[in-house]
């Protein structure tokens, strides 16, 4: 584990990625230009091509005495983690010179294994295999439909998860974000036209999980899609998972993780993209956070199959699986390895809800669904 045995390029993956916009747009009837999904973040925020630092700068490339590993450093927590994983006192300085060092002198695996302890978000090279999404039979069934007029309750956050409610909401569903008070979305946090891109046309809905779990409840009850991107335990503890509730008729259940398996992993899209083999040449990242605008499609796509079959499902994609297929797809005629996606424009969207603007119609929105027949 650890070594780079391949390498992908922009070519490669936009003809996939093309391939999955299209069916997006016959499922749900939205037109999906792949380039501006995979490479708008990046417009936005006017992010440089990443090489062996991500483009957001949070996670990096790191040589090891064998081989490569990604390690991701975008939390507080991460970074007060680091003396504990390098077992030293205190790291002084730059922590990614330490970091860095420390790594050089060991192997991928002990370096992952190790890193994995401590919750922080780490890969290695090639690490996870291509698998497609796991669909399972959770509930009844209806007739196939279309995403117009379903509730959608997003308790995810970020991009992959955003992303696909971003697409439902485009097609006509109702899409509730919902956030807590106490760890709202990070990306309220950072440049907001990114997050207007990602929930703008979404009603938003605040409510602190563990004393208004019975709110939680009622809307994930009324649902019609639900789409989950925190660690399952998070919900199981609290007796709101896709197995504790039954929903109604129909009902379809997404959950996003970064790893097949291994659900309480921690992942963000430049660290899966690796686990998949997802890297350019060198090797250096491909794109911005690949991983996760890959898996939001991904997603989205999986959403519209369902709904065809009537629902009644609960689907599972995990972002370094994701990655992983994208890695091992055939090379186009004319691509290069280490080919830059082209430029794109910054796309714009109208300011999304402030947090918590929407309760009352939420809230009104859930009786009316639940007092209703189904």
């Amino acid at each position: 584990m650890g070594d780079v045995t391949a390498t992908s390029d922009w070519a490669t993956v936009l003809v996939e990625a093309r391939r999955v916009a299209a069916d997006i747009g016959e499922l749900l009837g939205v037109e999906v230009d792949a380039t501006t999904i995979l490479a708008g973040r990046a417009a936005i925020m006017n992010l440089a091509r990443p090489g062996r630092i991500s483009a957001g700068g949070a996670t990096r490339l790191l040589a090891t005495a064998d081989g490569w590993c990604a390690v991701a450093l975008p939390r507080n927590d991460d970074v007060a983690a680091l003396s504990a994983l390098m077992e030293v006192d205190a790291v002084t300085g730059d922590p990614w010179a330490a970091l860095t060092h420390w790594a050089a002198t060991r192997s991928t695996d002990s370096v992952v294994d190790r890193a994995r302890l401590l919750d922080i978000a780490v890969a290695a090279p090639g690490e996870a295999a291509a698998e497609p999404p796991i669909m399972q039979r959770c509930g009844t069934g209806v007739g196939p439909r279309r995403a117009d007029g379903l509730l959608v309750a997003d308790l995810s956050s970020l991009w992959a998860g955003p992303l696909c409610g971003q697409l439902l909401a485009r097609a006509g569903a109702v899409v509730v974000k919902v956030e807590s008070p106490s760890r709202p979305d990070g990306t309220r946090r950072g440049e907001l036209a990114f997050f207007d891109w990602m929930n703008a046309g979404k009603l938003s809905y605040c409510l602190d999980f563990d004393s208004d779990g019975d709110a939680l409840r009622r809307l994930l009850n009324a649902a019609d899609i639900v789409i989950e991107g925190s660690r399952p335990a998070a919900l199981r503890r609290r007796g709101l998972s896709a197995g504790d509730l039954l929903g109604r008729p129909g009902r379809i259940w997404l959950r996003i993780s970064g790893y097949r398996g291994q659900p309480d992993r921690p992942a963000f899209g430049d660290d899966a993209a690796v686990a998949g083999g997802l890297v350019g040449d060198g090797p250096v990242f491909l794109g911005d956070a690949i991983a996760d605008p890959l898996s939001g499609l991904e997603a989205a796509r999986a959403v519209g199959e369902s709904l065809g079959r009537g629902g009644g499902e609960v689907i599972e994609v995990s972002m370094a699986q994701v990655a992983a297929r994208y890695a091992v797809s055939p090379q186009t005629p004319d691509s290069g390895a280490g080919a830059a996606l082209p430029p794109v424009i910054a796309p714009a969207a109208p300011p999304a809800s402030p947090l918590g603007a929407d309760n009352a119609a939420v809230e009104q929105l859930i009786s009316e669904r639940l007092c209703a027949p189904c």
